[in-house]
Formats: C-alpha cells, structure tokens, sequence
C-alpha cells in the first residue's frame, strides 16, 4: 500500500511536470512555438488628446526631441526637435558633465507640405568633437522657451567594450504601443541606444496620411529619443507614397523629421549606412530601396563589407526591415528577393546577428543559411550554418495593426523560437566573444523574459551556439 501510494505520488507529480513544460513550450520540427495566449484586445491608436502626446508648454517650446549618432565613430550626435510658433533659433547649448563651460553649435531648419498638412518648423543640429564615455547635458529653444536633455556618448571603439542595445520595431502610437516603451525604459538590463528596425508612426494607416501622428509619435518617444541615440531603418510605413493625392516623393516626412549620419560611411542616400558603437559595427539596409546589383544600395553594400574590421568591431550586426526567415502567415517571402542578393555575403563575412520588423510578432532562428540553390540542383532548403547570422524578427512594437497570429505548421527547423505577443529586447555585448540577448513579453505590468540566447562571437569564438541542439 506505502509503494502504491508513493509511485501515486510520483506519477502525479510527473504528470504535473509535463503540463508545465506543455505551457510554456510547444517542441514541433523546429524550435519552440509558445503556447502563451495573448488576451485578444482591440488595437487603436491612443486619442489625440492623450496625456503622451501633450505639448510641452511655451511659447515655441521645442518639441519631439531626438538625438542620433551623428558620425561613424560615436563623437558626434545629431539632435533634431520641431518648433510650431516660429523658426526661433536653430541653437544647440551643450556641455559635458565635467566642464561647466556651454559650448554653442547652429544648425538648420526644414518645413514640407503632404496634403493638407504643413509642418512645423524642423530643427537638425550636429555637436562634435564630443568626449567618448561622456555625460553631456543640452539645451534647445534658445531665445524663447528653453528645454533641457542629457545624453551619454558610447564608449571609444574597442574589441572588448561592452555596450547593451535595446530592440524595438513597429511601435506605432497605440496603448500597446506605450507598454512597450514603458517596459524598455524600466528594463534592468538598460540599453544604452535603441536600434530601431523600422516602421515609426504609423501615420498612413490614417486618412490622407495624417501627418498630424507624424507629430503624436515624436512627442510620444521623447521621453527616450531626446536622452539616447535611436538608430534609424525604414520599413514600409515610412515610405508615405500616395498618388492618389498626388503626393509621390517616396520617405517624404521621415527625411525631413529624422537625419542620420550616411555621408561618413559612404552611403548617397539615409535609407542604408553604417556606424560604429563600442565593439559593434552597425549596417542598415533597405528594404524598400533598389538592391539589385548595379544599383547605389548594392554598390555600397558590396565596398562596406571588406572594410569591417572584426580586430576593432568584433560584432556585426545588420538592421533591416523585411525579414528573411519568417515562419508567419503574414509578409512570407517578402524578403527573399534581398535575400537572395546578399544572403552569401554574410555568410562570407561572418554576421553575428540580422535584426527585422514587419511581421508583427517575435521569432529567433537558429544559424541557418540558404546559399547552396542554384535553380537546378533542388537544394532549396535552408540548414545549419555555422558562418551565417542569426535572424530575429522583433516587428512586435505593438502598432494598429495588431498581431501576426497565424503560423506555418509544422513550425520550421530552422525556427528556434516564436510567439505572438508584443515585447522589446536588449542585446547585451559583454567583450569580443560573448553577448546576451532577451526579449521581452509585454505582459503582467512588466517586461518577462520570455526568451534568451547567448551569442558566441563569429570571428573570435565561433562554437555552436545553437539553443535546440
């Protein structure tokens, strides 16, 4: 009777065990598809009158602050904000935390019309010659209603320099949309930039593409763009192309609203570039620019590559909208035409990590690659590869247009792990050999960690790093 009651107990206790692996995991071909529900909410864009849209107070008072990088190497910044009553002065005060003394830098100012909408008047500044591993505080609005920021420069380009970056992408302007910021700027890992994968506001989901969310969405990522650089990819929300109101200049309010430093790596137009950041050497492509060969983005690409320095900048990581590994129901195989262009490079060149957006919702592949096909030998699958990238899918912002619930089953082997929920992540460099990343599940009124994978460095440590061995 004792035995019988103790294999009862154990059984039960096994039983208990398996349902728990069951929820949190579903082991198909491939990885793991979460099992976890995501309640079923309407998705709107947060009203106009929303308290994280408010102006600031003012006469002129500058707002929708936001500062990039402004050079190749991490000593300048660029700072942009709008003014609505008037140009004012397009005036920078900065200094660092260790010297008192205000320096002054002038920029310019833009303005354009889309529709019926006409802008404010909007201010590019670039600071040089800035201190590396430096605290700078900065003032704009000079002569009328002045607002002051701080920012921190990264650390000097270094193999081992450490350096965490968050991960955000398709976040829109909806309720959805502020959990995600507000779980990024409570994380504990704290990025210290934001690579932005592309899909900012959201304002042509709008009649007419309401440019007026062009002005919502700056003032609502203030509060985290105007302290740290976001690094800028489009996607295909930034394009506003609409004939039908005659309006066909294609990036028209992203060019103007938001500048990047693409003439210091060689580049001809903002949509693709390149940046150092500590131990990191950062390229952008784009997805919705020619990349055909012969054309400007290829060109680029194919000189940029050769010049990465893996002694310098151990990590290289790429920005790109359209993924290329995708296992949804949604946006599949839009990226394989860039794919197929470029996949071989960054086999031959060894990228530690390709970030996208677009499909609204998470996914992580294993090291895969598919550079074997030539049309008439069959091999058209993808599989392992241990010079090819990892790709992550985090287009999981949270924007208006809601989640991306449908997945091809059964789920691939390539596949390590997907899940339909909104979230962000960090990506943390520890030294030349190793990284953590996580990301983050918007749920339960904080960031949960819902998946995670140490990095092993392609140049200087490429062991398997493989989570579903």
């Amino acid at each position: 009777m004792v035995i019988a009651k103790s294999y009862s107990c154990f059984a039960a206790i096994a039983v208990g065990l398996v349902l728990l692996l069951l929820h949190v995991a579903v082991v198909c071909n491939g990885g793991k598809t979460s099992t976890f529900i995501r309640k079923v909410e309407k998705t709107e864009d947060m009203p106009l009158d929303s308290d994280v849209f408010v102006a600031p107070s003012g006469y002129n008072a500058p707002q929708q602050v936001h500062i990039t990088q402004g050079d190749h190497v991490g000593r300048a910044m660029i700072v942009s904000w709008v003014t609505v009553d008037e140009p004012g002065k397009s005036l920078v005060h900065y200094w660092s935390e260790n010297c008192p003394h205000k320096r002054v830098a002038e920029g310019n100012y833009v303005t354009y019309r889309f529709f019926n909408y006409s802008s404010g008047f909007i201010h590019h500044c670039t600071l040089r010659d800035l201190e590396i591993n430096t605290k700078y505080y900065y003032e704009v609005g000079i002569g009328h209603t002045r607002r002051q920021f701080w920012f921190m420069t990264p650390p000097e380009v270094h193999p081992d320099a450490p350096f965490t970056f968050g991960l955000i992408g398709d976040l829109g302007q909806t309720f959805d949309s502020n959990k995600t910021l507000a779980h990024y700027e409570s994380n504990p890992q704290k990025g210290q930039a934001v690579l932005y994968v592309g899909d900012l506001s959201y304002a042509d989901n709008h009649p007419n593409h309401d440019n007026v969310r062009w002005d919502t969405w700056g003032r609502f990522v203030e509060r985290s763009t105007a302290y740290q650089p976001w690094i800028w990819a489009t996607g295909n929300h930034e394009l506003d192309y609409a004939p039908e109101i005659d309006e066909t200049e294609p990036f028209k309010p992203f060019c103007h609203r938001y500048h990047v430093p693409y003439r210091a790596s060689g580049s001809t137009e903002p949509f693709w570039y390149s940046i150092k950041i500590a131990s990191a050497h950062i390229i952008v492509l784009a997805s919705y620019s020619a990349y055909g060969k012969y054309t400007p983005q290829y060109e680029w690409l194919e000189a940029e590559l050769p010049k990465v320095d893996r002694t310098k900048t151990p990590w290289l990581i790429v920005l790109v909208h359209s993924p290329w590994y995708n296992s949804y129901n949604y946006h599949y195989m839009e990226g394989e035409s860039m794919r197929v262009m470029f996949e071989p490079w960054f086999v031959k060149y060894k990228v530690d990590v390709v970030f996208a957006g677009h499909v609204h919702a998470y996914e992580r592949s294993e090291r895969i690659s598919n550079v074997a096909y030539n049309v008439i030998n069959g091999r058209c699958g993808p599989s392992k590869d241990l010079s090819a990238p990892v790709y992550i899918n985090i287009g999981d912002g949270g924007n208006i247009e809601g989640l991306a619930r449908n997945m091809t089953v059964p789920q691939p082997e390539y596949s390590a792990y997907r899940e339909a929920s909104f979230g962000h992540a960090t990506f943390e460099i520890k030294n030349r050999t190793h990284a953590q990343y996580r990301w983050h599940r918007n749920e339960d009124e904080y960031a949960v960690t819902a998946d995670s994978m140490w990095f092993f460095n392609r140049y200087w440590h490429p062991v398997d790093d493989s989570t579903t061995k």
